[in-house]
């Protein structure tokens, strides 16, 4: 199959919409279809940039990392042509994307869409609750006529059928556990970092204002104050609030954004994963965290809900109240029996959702993305039989 990923963001940004395309790019060659991908420029190159049609950006004011395409190119369109997609796949619901789903549309290509970003609670926290309503009925036009929508928990799902998109599938939670694996723990890597019999509390992700990061800084705080070097705190991403959390937290270690392999050791060398933000669709970093045998205290809101089993491999707490955040880290401090049987539970339910697995799915929906069933949403594909 022929298929063109259309996205406004990939590597070298990161994120978990840019971890996802990487993952679904390359098992989707692997499994002998032919991707095209259409995306930002960068400042750098992207680590594989064969087949990646790269369109002019600017950085977004006020958040540098993400970067803004023209709405309007006859580039993209001209590559879309000579690639003659079987699929479009629009990632993504910026300029870029915007480009995707007309050409699809206008052409009569299978379209699908996914839904990664949970973007009326963005507008809500950046905005104020008056943007909420605009920002619903651009999704449900956006997403509308796609044979599915893609989005990675069931609690999201749920929230676009609310919406009104007739197709919303949930795909797209997965994680590599051969990487993200507790047997990357070093002994000498915590020794050289100065936490030598010491608890590591981490917490990974953008350091943005969707993601609560004043509550995070807020409940470490209260930690260091109540055990001081009993434990140490890390912290790994960047953002626009990234001077904010660096000012909050002198005590902790900043390490910004890590290359994979990196990362998979700093999980590995920390005790615990601290993840307040309320608005994921998944909550990819808990899955890594877990992965790596880390218990999660997370916030009991959106699709990381899916991931995290309170009680069994870690904590959901009430969004955006430190103090809880705090409460439940300390009681996992008090009692290491219980530590250690969530990490082994997290590690085993972070294995059952390897990506192969993902992957493997990713091919039959798009096969019922371009051949829907009588009466379904979709543009059924020149090469479906007739009656399919």
């Amino acid at each position: 199959m022929k298929i063109s990923l259309v996205t406004d963001t990939s590597l070298p940004e990161v994120n978990g919409v840019t971890t996802v395309l990487a993952r679904m790019r390359r098992g989707l060659r692997d499994r002998g279809h032919q991707v095209q991908v259409i995306a930002p420029r960068y400042p750098l190159p992207g680590p594989d940039d064969e087949g990646v049609l790269r369109r002019a950006s600017i950085p977004c004011p006020g958040y540098a990392s993400v970067r803004l395409s023209w709405p309007w190119s006859g580039r993209v369109p001209a590559a879309l042509d000579a690639h003659e997609p079987d699929l479009v796949h629009v990632v993504t619901e910026g300029p870029i994307g915007a480009l995707g789903r007309r050409w699809a549309l206008a052409n009569e290509v299978p379209l699908v869409t996914s839904f990664h970003t949970d973007f009326p609670r963005y507008a809500a926290r950046y905005l104020g609750a008056w943007a909420v309503g605009p920002v619903r009925r651009h999704l449900q036009r956006f997403h509308t006529p796609a044979a599915h929508t893609q989005t990675p928990s069931a609690t999201t799902r749920d929230e676009l059928l609310a919406l009104g998109l007739p197709n919303p599938v949930v795909w797209g939670r997965g994680v590599d556990s051969r990487v993200f694996t507790p047997e990357r723990r070093s002994d000498r890597r915590r020794a050289d970092a100065g936490v030598a019999g010491r608890l590591v509390v981490l917490h990974v992700g953008r350091l943005a204002v969707e993601k609560d990061v004043t509550t995070m800084t807020a409940a470490f705080r209260l930690l260091q104050a109540r055990f001081g070097r009993r434990l140490a705190f890390w912290v790994a991403g960047d953002g626009p609030k990234a001077g904010e959390v660096r000012a909050a937290l002198p005590f902790a270690a900043h390490a910004g954004f890590l290359a994979r392999e990196s990362l998979a050791e700093l999980y590995a060398d920390a005790d615990l994963f601290v993840f307040p933000s309320p608005t994921e669709t998944c909550g990819l970093v808990a899955l890594e965290a877990m992965s790596a045998g880390l218990p999660v205290v997370a916030a009991d809101q959106g699709g990381v809900r899916e991931n995290v089993r309170t009680g069994i491999n870690g904590l959901l707490v009430r969004a955006g109240d430190p103090v809880a955040f705090a409460d439940a880290v300390a009681g996992l401090v008090a009692d290491p029996a219980q530590r250690l049987a969530m990490a082994q539970a997290a590690r085993a339910f972070a294995v059952a959702c390897d990506w192969e697995r993902e992957l493997d799915a990713l091919g039959p929906l798009y096969d019922s993305a371009r051949c829907p069933v009588p009466g379904a949403h979709g543009v059924p594909s020149a090469e479906c039989p007739v009656g399919a």
